[in-house]
């Protein structure tokens, strides 16, 4: 296997070759030499090379840890498709045309060879430790975030100083000589993963959605070749994350970086895995090198202030600064999947103005949107804002609930860990697959569905999980993840291993997530089918929801692990509580049913007014009778508290003819005074239609007509509940040809039949007199109490960009009834924006109480 993969001294004459080959196109330069005497060389590759520094520039970097073998060989079967492509593709052809490329295939040489030929797993360089031990992680050798080792055996040994290696020297000259980096892509395997670059700070940053859509824009490109799919992820909390990486030397020096772990295995089988690694990954390699002119000083400037200015249940209005320019135009992008790509599968319009509405939404749903300015002369693209997030509102007869995992219902059972297996709740981590430490593990996540009324009917539901690394699965497409709702009678002891295995499900949930499609950092949920919400439902009555989350249950032969780590939200590794299991439920409840008579009905014609008589159609004269009828509001119920979901006028007729004609009866909603004259009501202010009008025929083959409002007709109708005014109707004839002496005699038992169901309208106050404080090294907010029997409780998120406008508008920091909570991982550096809101048990959220932490106020 070892011998499909490029030597070292193999590499470098391809390089030399090509160099020869293509010297418009290449030039290969020496950056340094190793201890060993290797050179370390870089390519650099533009259309018109000698011009190359002079235009803004991708740098990629492979193989610094000397097993990872794929960011060698991927770099060199790239430069032979930029080669052989160049004039080929477009996309490529115009990205030489103005950019570069500066490739260093291999940053370890000698660990690389080592590797090659002695020891397959070594990770270092080859220098002698002062010690008599070898190799320094170069990895762990540069400036920022630096941390000092005493074990020099450790694989993550990062010597005795920043810089103190030939290699990281070499390429950190590089760069502080190349201010014209715009992008650094940094290539490792394993765990099929991006790590985009951070400050030390779990915060997001301005730039956060830049490295994020980088990396959603090549999982597309994976997608199209070999349907697998990359985790997004930043890291641990700051306490955890990696120190002294290239990534966030790069990142200093203003450079957009990304970390790209490719594949399950260091060194995988060549032909099965490496191969399909590099085909996916040299597409998605041009796509981000297109990118890189739209992060130099030839793009146009960030978009600022980009938020939610406003939102209904099935739209959202967007806001945002930008200068005049007649010279710019804004493209929007919209997804309701996280850490989603930005590109023509998501770009949902374009603006020439500071605002745009995106409609025909689902209600109630999670979306996520950004926005870039593009220039119309060079068609070069701005950064991106920072991603907003908003849920769109509840239709009428809608409620949600975002139910949470119980911390004691939620944990791992593993098949060889039996008695460890009571500790795995509510700390840490849900391991799900199989390992030969562990054997087959299963997740169980438990849901108190006791906030949900007794008569509720789901109409969606996904259950979300958030994973946290999938290094241990190791085996490219072999075994999928299930999600199953487990039987409340079929089992006694979810801390036991066997119970938990062999309970019996329900029914499993969504789609299965296959071992390509495992990602990490970016939330994974399993959406319920029709089918699935009702067997949700069936537990409503139990007031418990009990999840089994599984995986492969088998391991190849010569194969140790198959097994994915998800997050709970509790623990030291944990990513706080905004990371836990969570079930978002859609859900109606039963409604009720109101009749209610006609107040007043009557008959109006030229001849004058018929009380209680209801009639319509034409006289002898072939004018137009009318019949009209009101209803009182006031016997519906009190409207602050129910939501009219549906109605429609139930009518029926007394007479009918032999003789057929193209008569047909439409029912109006008007505004009069009064009942009035004919003339008032031949001059009526029309307001709407109800339903679709009514054939003269075919009242003989319907006992009742039904006209139904649609939404217009409703909203007015609810206006008229509001203000107590009386609902006024007209039945109005019409006939293209003409008719006399036609007239139609209703029955007086109409009725206007109303269903509702009860919700409350309004929100509970606002919160008052928030406040900040700091408190065991964290950020404490503490706000009064909201005196109102119909407070559910209060939501606390965090903005770092603008005041939070809604309760998804930033990072979910708090759900619940205490009046006060901590951000665990805030900066006290860094300028945020706090909002907290009160709800109710629909929910509606109340208006948001706003505070700005200043970095520079002493709390």
């Amino acid at each position: 296997m070892k011998n499909q993969y490029m030597s070292y001294q193999e590499s470098l004459d391809f390089l030399h070759t090509m160099e020869k080959q293509y010297p418009d196109l290449i030039e290969i330069i020496k950056i340094g030499t190793t201890y060993e005497g290797r050179d370390i060389v870089l390519a650099k590759i533009s259309r018109n090379v000698e011009k190359a520094d002079e235009k803004p520039a991708l740098l990629y970097t492979g193989s610094i840890h000397a097993r990872e073998w794929i960011g060698h060989e991927l770099a060199l079967k790239f430069i032979t498709h930029v080669a052989e492509n160049r004039n080929v593709d477009p996309v490529l052809e115009k990205a030489l045309d103005v950019s570069t490329l500066y490739m260093v295939p291999c940053l370890n040489p000698d660990g690389y060879e080592y590797s090659r030929k002695h020891f397959s797993f070594w990770r270092k360089n080859r220098r002698k430790n002062h010690d008599g031990t070898y190799g320094v992680d170069l990895n762990r050798n540069f400036s920022i975030g630096f941390v000092k080792q005493k074990d020099t055996s450790s694989n993550v040994y990062g010597g005795e100083e920043p810089f103190s290696e030939a290699e990281t020297r070499a390429i950190k000259a590089f760069v502080d000589a190349h201010e014209n980096i715009t992008i650094a892509l940094d290539y490792h395997s394993q765990g099929n993963v991006f790590f985009p670059a951070h400050k030390f700070k779990h915060e997001a940053e301005t730039d956060g959605t830049d490295m994020n859509v980088i990396a959603a824009n090549m999982n597309d490109e994976f997608v199209k070749i070999t349907g697998r799919k990359y985790g997004i992820h930043r890291g641990k909390p700051p306490a955890h994350l990696i120190s002294g990486s290239g990534r966030e030397y790069y990142y200093s020096r203003g450079i957009i970086a990304l970390v790209v772990e490719v594949g399950t295995k260091n060194i995988p089988d060549y032909m099965k895995s490496m191969s399909s690694s590099i085909h996916e990954n040299i597409p998605a390699l041009i796509k981000t090198f297109s990118e890189v002119i739209n992060y130099s000083s030839y793009a146009p400037g960030r978009v600022e202030d980009f938020s939610i200015e406003d939102r209904t249940s099935s739209s959202v209005t967007l806001a945002w600064k930008y200068e005049k320019r007649d010279d710019i135009f804004f493209e929007i992008y919209r997804s309701t999947k996280d850490k989603d790509a930005c590109n023509e599968r998501t770009k949902i319009g374009i603006a020439g103005k500071n605002s745009f509405v995106d409609t025909d939404l689902e209600s109630s749903t999670n979306y996520h949107y950004t926005i870039r300015a593009v220039s119309k002369t060079t068609s070069n693209k701005s950064p991106f804002a920072p991603v907003v997030k908003v849920r769109t509102k509840l239709d009428d007869d809608e409620f949600f609930k975002l139910i949470f995992a119980s911390k004691e219902g939620t944990g791992y059972v593993g098949q060889y860990t039996q008695e460890q297996n009571r500790a795995h709740f509510g700390l840490n981590s849900l391991f799900v697959g199989i390992n030969k430490s562990k054997g087959i593990c299963d997740a169980v996540a438990s849901f108190d569905l006791s906030t949900l009324p007794k008569n509720a009917i789901i109409k969606a539901a996904r259950f979300y999980l958030y994973p946290m690394n999938r290094v241990g699965a190791k085996i490219e497409k072999f075994g999928q993840w299930d999600l199953s709702l487990l039987k409340p009678d079929s089992f006694s002891e979810i801390t036991e291993f066997s119970e938990v295995e062999n309970a019996e499900s329900k029914g499993t949930i969504g789609q299965a997530i296959k071992s390509r499609q495992l990602t990490q950092g970016i939330w994974n949920f399993w959406e319920f089918s029709h089918h699935e919400c009702q067997l949700l439902q069936e537990e409503i009555e139990n007031q418990q929801a009990v999840f089994r989350i599984d995986g492969p249950k088998t391991l190849p032969d010569g194969e140790d692990s198959q097994m994915m780590q998800f997050d709970i939200g509790y623990g030291k590794f944990g990513g706080g509580i905004h990371y836990r299991p969570m079930l978002d439920i859609k859900y109606t409840v039963k409604n009720e049913k109101v009749s209610l008579p006609a107040q007043m009905f009557s008959t109006i014609s030229r001849a004058g007014v018929a009380e209680r008589v209801l009639q319509s159609g034409f006289d002898m004269q072939g004018d137009k009778v009318y019949g009209y009828l009101d209803f009182d509001l006031s016997q519906l119920p009190e409207h602050d508290k129910t939501m009219i979901i549906q109605c429609a006028l139930r009518i029926r007729n007394k007479n009918t003819f032999k003789k057929r004609s193209d008569i047909r009866f439409y029912v109006e909603l008007v505004e009069l005074d009064e009942a009035g004259t004919y003339e008032d009501i031949k001059n009526r202010e029309k307001i709407e239609y109800i339903g679709y009008e009514v054939a003269e025929s075919d009242l003989n083959s319907k006992e009742y007509q039904y006209f139904n409002f649609d939404t217009l007709s409703r909203q007015v109708l609810d206006e008229m509940h509001q203000e107590r005014k009386t609902l006024k109707l007209v039945i109005k004839p019409t006939s293209a040809l003409g008719a006399k002496s036609r007239i139609t005699k209703w029955h007086e038992d109409v009725e206007l039949i109303v269903k509702y169901i009860e919700k409350r309208r309004t929100p509970v106050a606002s919160v008052e007199n928030v406040r900040i404080s700091k408190e065991n090294r964290m950020i404490k907010l503490s706000w009064d109490k909201v005196d109102d029997e119909a407070l559910s409780g209060y939501y606390v998120v965090r903005n770092s960009f603008h005041p939070p406008k809604h309760f998804m508008d930033g990072v979910k920091l708090y759900g619940g009834k205490d009046t006060w909570t901590y951000d665990n991982f805030a900066s006290f550096d860094k300028e945020k924006y706090y909002a907290v809101f009160s709800y109710d048990d629909v929910p509606n959220f109340s208006k948001p109480a706003i505070l700005r932490y200043d970095p520079l106020e002493k709390y």
